[in-house]
């Protein structure tokens, strides 16, 4: 982490803050992952939620950073607009969607619940074996604009 604060990059753990763009703006919040408590973080993936959104306006969008896309079922109940994810690497190894999917229901693309929408990427990097098979790399890039009633 000291590496990140030298870096000028601020971590967002479990915590938001307010991103301004001209008029508009929207609140950006990231929790921690869910294996955190490796790191010494003992709370659940709802409570670490729950303290990123405590207090926001809810009239501004809010974008949520979360590493696995699992705590997307829960940010739709609390309102959160976009969700952006990455961990399951598409599946890596074909057929990896699948199994992948037995655990983690979104796996890889684009997703819509309600109000909220949901994007996990494949991702460039690997977990365990350094290749993939079935599932493409991918570098996302996402284009916020403003929509109806400024979200």
């Amino acid at each position: 982490m000291n590496r990140c604060r030298e870096l000028g990059w601020r971590l967002l753990r479990n915590q938001r803050v307010a991103i301004s763009a001209g008029e508009s703006g929207f609140d950006l919040a990231g929790i921690d992952d869910e294996a955190s408590h490796l790191l010494g973080s003992g709370e659940r993936r709802k409570e670490r939620l729950d303290r990123a959104l405590r207090g926001r306006d809810p009239s501004r969008p809010v974008v949520l950073l979360a590493h696995r896309p699992r705590a997307f079922a829960y940010a739709c109940k609390l309102g959160v607009d976009l969700q952006l994810s990455g961990h399951t690497h598409g599946g890596q190894i074909w057929p990896g969607y699948w199994v992948v999917r037995l655990r983690d229901r979104w796996v890889a693309g684009h997703f819509c619940s309600g109000g909220s929408q949901f994007y996990v990427s494949r991702g460039t990097g690997s977990f365990g074996p350094p290749y993939r098979l079935g599932s493409p790399t991918e570098i996302t890039e996402l284009i916020l604009r403003c929509g109806e009633a400024g979200r």
